[in-house]
Parts: C-alpha cells; sequence; structure tokens
C-alpha cells in the first residue's frame, strides 16, 4: 500500500502578515484549547478511513503551530500515533516563526518526537523584513537557529521570500549567503507573489505599493540556484533545495500525488485522485466536529485527462521530468523550440526559464 502523509493545521498566528493568504489568524488565542479538543476530535472521526494505510510523515503548518504550548503539541502528536498507522521512523516536522521559540521549547518539542524544524526567515534584511510585516529581526533567526541546534535539531529547514518591495539583487544575495552561513540541512525559496485578497494586495491595486518586478524575480532565481548549488545543496523541486538525503518527505508526497490526510481549519485531503478540504473558518470547523460530523467543506473528482496533467505539472516541479513520449511531436517541438523545457536523454525537463515559470505557479494542494 501506498505510504501516506498527515497534514495538521494550527491557525494561530502572533500578528497576520500583510502578503499572507494563508489560514492564519491573529488575536484568536483563545480559541486554542477548543481547537486542539476538535483536532482531537477529528483525527479520530477521520482515522477509521485511513485504516490499514501507513503514514510516514505528519506535518504541523500554520499559521504558527509552536504558538500553541509544547506539551499540547506532544499530546497531539501521541493521539495521532494512536489513531493512525505510522511507519517506525516517519518523519514529523512542525513550523515555526523565530519569535515563538527558545531552547526549552524546542528541547520539548524535539523529546515529542518533532524530529524537523521548518523556520520562517524569510530575509536576512532589516528592511525586507519590515517590509513584509514580519516581527522578527536578522538576529532572532540567528538566535532561534542555535538554540534548534542546541536542543538535538539535525534537520532544519529555513524559509526566505524574495522580489519583496525594495529588494536588490545585493540584498537577496546577502540573505542567501547569511543562510548558507548558517548550514541548514533545507532551504526553501519562495517568489513573492501577489494575492488580492490580501493587504498587500490590495496596496498593490491601489497604486500605495510596486508589484513584484518578474524579470528582477528572475534573475533572483537564478542567483539562488547558483548560490545555493555551490554550497552543496540539490535542487530537487522548483523551490526547495537540500542537502543529500535530507529532502522534506512530507512534502514530496504532494509532488508525487501520494495520499495524504488533512486535520485541522481548511486543511486538505487526497486520495485516489480524489480531493478534499475540510471548511476553513476555524468557528465553522470546529462546530461540525462537536456535532460529531467530518468536517468537509467541499471535494473534487480529478477526471483521466485532469489527473495525467497533474501529473505531468508535479513531475516537472519536482524536476523529475517526463518521457518525451508522453506528448504528441508537434506539443513537445513546441515545449523545446519555447526553451521552457529541454529533452534529457529522451526525457523533458524544464530548464531555468521553465523552472521560474513552475514557481509562479500555485496548485494550492494543501493550504
Amino acid at each position: 500500500m501506498t505510504d501516506a502523509g498527515i497534514y495538521v493545521h494550527v491557525p494561530f498566528c502572533l500578528t497576520r502578515c500583510g502578503y499572507c493568504d494563508f489560514n492564519a489568524y491573529a488575536g484568536i488565542d483563545e480559541l486554542k484549547p477548543r481547537y486542539l479538543r476538535a483536532l482531537l476530535r477529528e483525527a479520530e472521526l477521520a482515522a477509521p478511513g485511513w485504516e490499514g494505510t501507513p503514514f510516514t510523515s505528519v506535518f504541523l503548518g500554520g499559521g504558527t503551530p509552536t504558538t500553541v504550548a509544547p506539551a499540547d503539541l506532544r499530546a497531539l502528536l501521541v493521539h495521532l500515533r494512536d489513531r493512525f498507522a505510522l511507519t517506525d521512523d516517519p518523519e514529523i516536522s512542525v513550523e515555526a516563526n523565530p519569535d515563538t521559540v527558545d531552547e526549552g521549547s524546542l528541547r520539548a518539542l524535539r523529546d515529542a518526537g518533532y524530529d524537523r524544524l521548518s523556520m520562517g526567515a524569510q530575509s536576512f534584511d532589516p528592511a525586507i523584513l519590515a517590509s513584509l510585516e514580519r516581527i522578527h529581526q536578522p538576529a532572532s533567526v540567528r538566535t532561534a537557529f542555535a538554540a534548534a541546534r542546541a536542543a538535538g535539531y539535525d534537520n532544519i529547514n529555513l524559509d526566505l521570500i524574495y522580489g519583496t518591495d525594495g529588494e536588490s539583487i545585493e540584498s537577496w544575495e546577502r540573505t542567501l549567503r547569511e543562510t548558507i552561513a548558517l548550514a541548514p540541512e533545507h532551504v526553501s525559496a519562495y517568489a513573492l507573489t501577489i494575492e488580492p485578497a490580501t493587504a498587500l494586495g490590495r496596496q498593490v491595486a491601489a497604486g500605495e505599493r510596486p508589484a513584484p518586478d518578474p524579470d528582477v524575480q528572475a534573475d533572483m532565481f537564478s542567483v539562488a540556484c547558483g548560490l545555493l548549488g555551490e554550497a552543496g545543496y540539490r535542487h530537487y523541486e522548483v523551490s526547495n533545495w537540500a542537502k543529500p538525503g535530507f529532502e522534506c518527505r512530507h512534502n514530496l508526497g504532494y509532488w508525487e500525488r501520494r495520499p495524504y490526510a488533512g486535520l485541522g481549519a481548511g486543511a486538505h485531503a487526497y486520495r485516489d485522485d480524489v480531493r478534499w478540504w475540510n471548511a476553513r473558518p476555524p468557528e465553522a470547523y470546529m462546530e461540525k466536529v462537536e456535532a460529531g460530523e467530518l468536517p468537509i467543506g467541499g471535494s473534487e473528482s480529478l477526471d483521466p485527462s485532469d489527473a495525467y496533467l497533474e501529473e505531468v505539472f508535479l513531475k516537472l516541479r519536482i524536476l523529475e521530468g517526463v518521457p518525451a513520449s508522453w506528448f504528441e511531436p508537434a506539443r513537445y517541438e513546441a515545449f523545446v523550440a519555447s526553451g521552457l523545457l529541454d529533452d534529457d536523454f529522451g526525457q523533458l525537463v524544464p530548464t531555468e526559464r521553465g523552472m521560474l515559470l513552475l514557481n509562479e505557479l500555485v496548485l494550492g494542494l494543501t493550504s
């Protein structure tokens, strides 16, 4: 049976960043006890539908899961182990922001079984952090990273964003060099995208802030490819680089179209070409679970042609490529002529230009 993953959504944040389009909220901390009870109950309701499925990864995302007490996160993981068939050595990730952790809390999480830490650094330029409305400073990232190492973490990811208003190529290069100097096992680098429903999206629409320059972002992507490659990071997915053996097992499950369960407000799940998602508002999610219902907010079934196109797209995202034989000759020639794909001994793989285009496309599979 195909291995699966579990995604758990924790929607609480200290502040709401202007660019963020995730299902995340500030100022609702009073809901935490009720929400955590709902997560435990949803796990009980959902688990029978996944009986016999081996789970090789768990990923706590958000929001900022580390705004929740380590003892509560430990209890959550114990509950998931009791309800789902986790494999003997699963990858268990937790997202964090630098100002929400210290050595004590990280040690408690590591002892609880959370063995992979994904931290939102975004930039090492204070002006860029301010532009993104991040509340931490570059020093906070260095401090939190050192605390994670002291707590025993040997699998750390740093999230970066490039193309922010005011960011130069030189600033982005400094961020990359500072990241490399810390030597995380994994680096995720995302081009800033403007989502219309966000505060930043409204500012851009009103002409108060400029939209990212795609040409500058293309240059920044090239710089990232060069510097991270020289530092020994393998570019295994369009937006992700890892030291050998530290590719994110959970996220690879999405790109490889393996099944995954989703728990929490707005979380997505997928199996056998069917995708479904939970009610997005936390209150609506909790009310459904408290009524003893699976909190499903919608679903879609992929027909064979859609499933084929999704598989092609995802294989290109993980830079695996697809056999040239999958394409009609005319379409094959058009892709190669466009400079988006290249023929590597009968396998069509994305060029750097193609990778940049893929980096700008958002599937919305997990948020």
